[in-house]
């Protein structure tokens, strides 16, 4: 599927980029601008990248970066890719990740990739792999705030100010409490972070749910609950709280104290990724995962080498076989 244009300003496509804050990516800047020079194409970016990106690409605001690129080309790692995803929350505005991180779950391109998976995306040779939010609203004392996240959101205790006291309601109905170090609600691309380090399960991207787990629980409730994707969670922040940071998808946005209340609901569809094998990346998401301490066996850990490299290193590996055996 393809992003249709919102504006009639500009023949070709405008392609929007988010660059990591501090890795130099201005090599696939410089290979865009170069690039477009042969293309039919616009570079923009938003005006608080403007002295990173360079002078020959355009800046536009907030609100003119959304009305008016076709696609999101995030330079970075998955953080990155979550901070396009978040500017473009609510859109059709598919997002591109380029590989300048280590794991990278949610991108799939690397850098010397770039202008050949831009060409994929200008033939419509490619899907849009659709990704579940997290609505977060925080009323704390008199202010309220709303946030989106894409991996999780974690309710976590501060350094050396006591434990996280909360209450737990579920449409309305009261489920139980906790104290614990942290809460960490998940969508279940967000399952295999902060979820799964601290014991919490792995949501297949096919399910439509969130997920709740708390860390290093003290008393009250001590395991993961899974929940569907019209039930809103509240909490309700208890008395024993001195202070606990709301941290959305790892950056802490704001605290919460005694009395405070948090309500989260899953927002579905909230973001497109753009793909292009997706087989391929989910087969790379196990891999990732096996190295982060997912039990696979040596032989299902061979299905995810690409065939090219399986056949030219079969002897070898039939010969590390016949020997250990």
């Amino acid at each position: 599927m393809t992003h249709q244009a919102k504006t009639n300003h500009q023949s070709g496509m405008s392609i929007g980029l988010i660059a990591h804050p501090t890795k130099d990516v201005s090599g696939s800047i410089e290979l865009l601008v170069d690039w477009r020079r042969t293309h039919a194409v616009r570079i923009v970016a938003l005006e608080a990248d403007a002295q990173r990106i360079g002078a020959e690409v355009e800046v536009l605001t907030s609100a003119q970066f959304v009305d008016e690129v076709d696609l999101v080309v995030a330079l970075g790692g998955d953080g990155t890719m979550l901070g396009a995803m978040r500017t473009v929350a609510g859109t059709s505005i598919p997002v591109l990740g380029v590989n300048y991180g280590n794991l990278g779950f949610l991108v799939e391109v690397e850098p010397d990739e770039l202008t050949t998976a831009i060409e994929r995306i200008i033939a419509a040779d490619y899907s849009v792999e659709a990704h579940h939010g997290l609505d977060v609203n925080v009323v704390a004392g008199s202010e309220g705030f709303n946030f989106m996240a894409f991996n999780d959101v974690s309710i976590a205790r501060a350094p050396g100010e006591g434990m996280v006291n909360a209450d737990l309601v579920v449409d309305s109905t009261a489920y139980g409490y906790f104290t614990a170090d942290a809460l960490v609600v998940a969508t279940p691309a967000g399952s295999t972070a902060y979820n799964y380090a601290a014991g919490g399960p792995v949501l297949s991207p096919a399910v439509t749910a969130l997920v709740l787990t708390p860390v290093a629980p003290m008393s009250g409730i001590a395991r993961s609950v899974v929940l569907g994707p019209k039930e809103t969670l509240g909490f309700e922040i208890g008395e024993s709280t001195t202070r606990a940071a709301i941290e959305v998808d790892g950056r802490v946005m704001t605290s919460v104290t005694a009395g405070d209340a948090v309500t989260i609901s899953l927002v579905e569809n909230a973001a497109g990724v753009v793909r292009f094998d997706a087989g391929r990346h989910a087969r790379k998401g196990r891999l990732k995962l096996s190295l982060l301490d997912l039990p696979l066996r040596a032989d299902q850990l061979r299905e995810l080498v690409p065939l090219d490299v399986r056949k030219r290193d079969l002897p070898r590996i039939l010969a590390q076989d016949s020997h250990k055996k």
